[in-house]
């Protein structure tokens, strides 16, 4: 009886159970990882304004039938003469239908410094297209940040900032996912410099897929 408590209590313990601010309950969000990378994508939403520093790393993609209905953000603060690096990651929140009851999330390569933003939702819809605050490169002597901040719009047309930092300045927006949602991620990230200049997140780009029609 006991073991197959413990096994499934185990089991259970695979979903990481979080509040995420929806409708004040618990929802169950699992990581997607590279387990659902075969599903087919319409195209890749990109920007012009990524800097140069690292390399392009892996995708994550939602499941079949998921789309992207939110996001956070791993930020650092102001170091204040230290080292300063900015946005460190993106995390997509996918949603089946918008049932928020039951989510994925995908977020690829992501840096080692800062914390996790609270989840931001479109009210309705799901991400269609993005905006990136990029600083550029500061010279041999400067200290680089790279992306600061992120910008999404919802298909139902709200726009949704993160709360990053403010060096730099936004660059265009990405095409737009029309008839679809954004359903995965690519991160360029600079890996750790031992102590010399990070810049953790360079660029990042979206994948587009295509809603079904009923």
């Amino acid at each position: 009886m006991l073991t197959t408590m413990w096994r499934l209590l185990s089991a259970v313990a695979t979903l990481a159970v979080l509040s995420l601010g929806v409708c004040g309950e618990k929802v169950f969000l699992q990581r997607a990882g590279t387990t659902f990378n075969g599903r087919k994508y319409r195209s890749v939403l990109d920007v012009t304004n990524g800097e140069r520093f690292g390399s392009w790393t892996w995708p994550e993609m939602c499941p079949e039938n998921f789309f992207v209905v939110g996001f956070s953000v791993r930020v650092e603060s102001k170091q204040y003469g230290g080292d300063d690096t900015a946005l460190n990651g993106i995390r997509l929140i996918c949603s089946k239908d918008e049932n928020r009851n039951f989510l994925y999330y995908v977020e690829s390569h992501t840096g080692h410094f800062g914390e996790w933003s609270h989840p931001q939702y479109c009210p309705s819809g799901v991400l269609t297209s993005f905006q990136l605050r990029v600083e550029p490169h500061q010279g041999p002597f400067g200290d680089d940040t790279a992306v600061n901040n992120i910008k999404f719009r919802c298909s139902s047309n709200p726009m949704l900032e993160a709360p990053g930092m403010s060096w730099g300045e936004y660059g265009h927006w990405s095409q737009d996912c029309v008839g679809g949602g954004i359903c995965g991620i690519e991160t360029k990230m600079e890996e750790y410099q031992l102590g010399l200049d990070d810049s953790s997140l360079n660029d990042v780009r979206f994948f587009c897929c295509d809603k079904h029609q009923e």
